[in-house]
């Protein structure tokens, strides 16, 4: 990550120095780097990917069952738009 700094110029006001900062920040692309890793997630563990694919399975096994048994109806799917 840079690092952005800005110093006081003799008779410079506080009002001027911010602008100068923010426009440093603007210019090295700060502000755009933290907005896009805002919503980024952590890539899983390896336990919760394992966990998850059993879960998955698990269902999936669940489902077969049912419908081998009957207990699940058919539902009507809707035509494929052209």
């Amino acid at each position: 990550m840079i690092n952005v700094s800005v110093e006081k110029h003799g008779t410079e006001n506080a009002m001027s120095l911010i602008r100068r900062f923010q426009k440093r920040v603007q210019g090295a692309g700060i502000v755009r780097r933290v907005k896009g890793a805002r919503y980024t997630e952590r890539p899983k563990s390896k336990l919760r990917r394992k966990k998850s694919a059993i879960r998955k399975i698990a269902r999936r096994d669940d489902y077969a069952e049912k419908e081998r048994l009957g207990l699940i109806k058919e539902t009507p799917r809707a035509p494929r738009r052209a």
